[in-house]
């Protein structure tokens, strides 16, 4: 069994530009962008975080929370964005740890409720998320599902 270690990148900054690289790979938005949301955080300018799970110093699960991931419903927020795990990680519960990990870190700052955008259905449901209404994304034609934590 891997042994994972889940950090916030406040523990540890110095993965800032590897986790920027990282997010970018995944999802395709610009390293910049991820870097500008990232710094905000590390600077105290918000308590959006960012969420990583660590297995021999590589990245194998991140996610972040942001004010709006690209939808019209700029009133829900924040919103938690990029969730993303290795195919060869998946089914080991890094997502659901990491959606804890956020959910309790906002909780506890009085951050709540939060937000999310996705196609998969059943899965944010067993971390307590509900089906909150359809939204839709910045240029996509089809409308997308809204999660919310409260």
């Amino acid at each position: 069994m891997s042994e994972y270690s889940y950090v916030t990148l406040r523990e540890k900054p110095e993965l800032k530009e590897y986790a920027a690289e990282w997010f970018h790979d995944k999802w395709g938005v610009s390293k910049e962008a991820y870097l500008e949301c990232m710094e905000a955080y590390l600077n105290n300018e918000t308590e959006y975080g960012w969420y990583l799970c660590i297995n021999s110093d590589r990245i194998v699960g991140g996610m972040g929370v942001i004010k709006n991931d690209f939808h019209d419903r700029k009133d829900l927020s924040p919103n938690v964005c990029a969730v993303y795990t290795e195919k060869e990680y998946r089914s080991n519960g890094i997502a659901g740890c990491l959606l804890n990990i956020a959910v309790n870190d906002l909780k506890a700052k009085g951050i709540t409720p939060i937000y999310l955008v996705t196609d998969h259905i059943g899965f944010y449901e067993r971390y307590g998320w509900e089906f909150l209404c359809m939204v839709q994304g910045d240029g996509e034609p089809e409308m997308t599902r809204m999660y919310i934590h409260q």
